[in-house]
C-alpha cells in the first residue's frame, strides 16, 4: 500500500466512526449533511466573489467565517446527540439541520445577488428572490459597508 492510500485509509477509519457518532448513520442524515456541506461551499464561493466585487474582501473576516462554518456544521451534531440522550427519532437533528440548511441557502442566495449573479434571472423572479432574502441581503450590505470604512464586525 502506498503512502497516500495509507493516509486516506487511516483518515477514513477515524473520520467515518466519528461522523456516525456525531450525526448518525442513516441515509437521510448522510444526504442532509452532504446537502448542507454542498451549500456551505456555494455560500463561501458566492461570499468571496461578492466581497471581491465590492472591494470588502478581508482575510480576518474570512478566517472568522471558518469558525462560524464549523459552528454551523456542528449544530446538527448537537441535535443528534440530544436525540440520543432523549431517545428521540431524529427530531432535534432534523430541526437543526433543516433550519441550518435554510439559513445557508438564504445566505448563499444573498451573496449571489451581491456578486451580480442574479442579473440573468427574469426581473419578476429576481424581485421575488430579493424579497425572500431582503433582511439577509441588507445585513450583508451593511457589514460590507462597515468593512470599507476600516471597521470589522
Amino acid at each position: 500500500m502506498d503512502k497516500w492510500k495509507a493516509i486516506f485509509s487511516s483518515a477514513g477509519a477515524v473520520l467515518v466512526p466519528v461522523f456516525d457518532f456525531m450525526y448518525g448513520d442513516e441515509d437521510a442524515v448522510i444526504s442532509i449533511m452532504t446537502a448542507l456541506l454542498f451549500f456551505v461551499i456555494l455560500d463561501w464561493l458566492s461570499g468571496v466573489r461578492a466581497a471581491k466585487r465590492d472591494n470588502t474582501y478581508g482575510s480576518r473576516y474570512g478566517l472568522d467565517g471558518v469558525a462560524r462554518t464549523f459552528f454551523i456544521l456542528l449544530l446538527p451534531a448537537g441535535g443528534h446527540l440530544l436525540d440520543v440522550v432523549f431517545n428521540l427519532p431524529g427530531i432535534i437533528f432534523g430541526a437543526l439541520a433543516i433550519g441550518t440548511l435554510y439559513h445557508v441557502v438564504q445566505s448563499m442566495t444573498a451573496n449571489s445577488i451581491r456578486a451580480g449573479w442574479g442579473d440573468w434571472l427574469p426581473l419578476p423572479v429576481l424581485n421575488a428572490i430579493i424579497e425572500w432574502v431582503k433582511s439577509e441581503l441588507e445585513k450583508k450590505i451593511q457589514r460590507a459597508e462597515s468593512r470599507k470604512g476600516g471597521t470589522t464586525e
